[in-house]
């Protein structure tokens, strides 16, 4: 009876010392995560141009417009979607499999939208007005929107984050370290579908 005893408190006390490990592991990797964000800028320029018709047949000459913007994209893991079957460790060995890169922060400041004068051109009847201005400048930000995932932000990120996490997961005594991340939505993908009326 006396070792049965013994063996529950064996079995309890290493059971606890795993859920203290990953409890550690866990608030280790969250306080970390901030800074595997990774910021990125990308600079867009903006080209439209303007055929307008008169009486809906003859053709008014072309206008052309052009600016140059600016996006500032913040992206990173959230730490949130971690569960506990993500993490595995088994003495000096730890696997995380992590939560998919996404998209935490998208601004696209209207501040650096610069018109370029020596590019945009007013013709006589076909004038490029406020409505086009903003037609042109959603349009410029659903592209860069639904072109994120060709640019090497995600795989940039994901080198970022298991650099700081292995060398955190060392400095806890882990000598075999496998990082892994799911697959998913960089960002949700939106359609254009804006109209103006003429």
């Amino acid at each position: 009876m006396r070792m049965l005893s013994i063996l529950i408190c064996l079995c309890l006390f290493f059971s606890c010392k795993k859920d203290d490990q990953r409890y550690l592991v866990v608030s280790k990797v969250k306080s970390a995560s901030k800074l595997a964000t990774t910021e990125t800028i990308i600079d867009k320029v903006v080209l439209g141009t303007q055929e307008k018709k008169l009486l809906g047949i003859i053709k008014v000459n072309k206008a052309f417009f052009a600016a140059n913007t600016q996006a500032i994209i913040k992206s990173g893991i959230d730490l949130s979607f971690l569960k506990e079957e993500d993490i595995v460790i088994e003495g000096k060995r730890i696997t995380i499999n992590f939560p998919h890169v996404q998209v935490l922060d998208f601004s696209y400041p209207f501040s650096t939208y610069k018109i370029d004068s020596t590019i945009t051109k007013n013709k006589f009847l076909n004038q490029i007005d406020i409505l086009d201005h903003e037609r042109f400048y959603m349009m410029a930000e659903l592209d860069i929107r639904n072109n994120l995932k060709y640019t090497g932000i995600r795989e940039a990120t994901e080198t970022k984050t298991r650099l700081l996490m292995e060398g955190l997961l060392k400095n806890l005594g882990y000598e075999e370290i496998y990082i892994t991340f799911k697959e998913g939505e960089l960002i949700q993908e939106v359609a254009f579908d804006y109209q103006i009326e003429e």
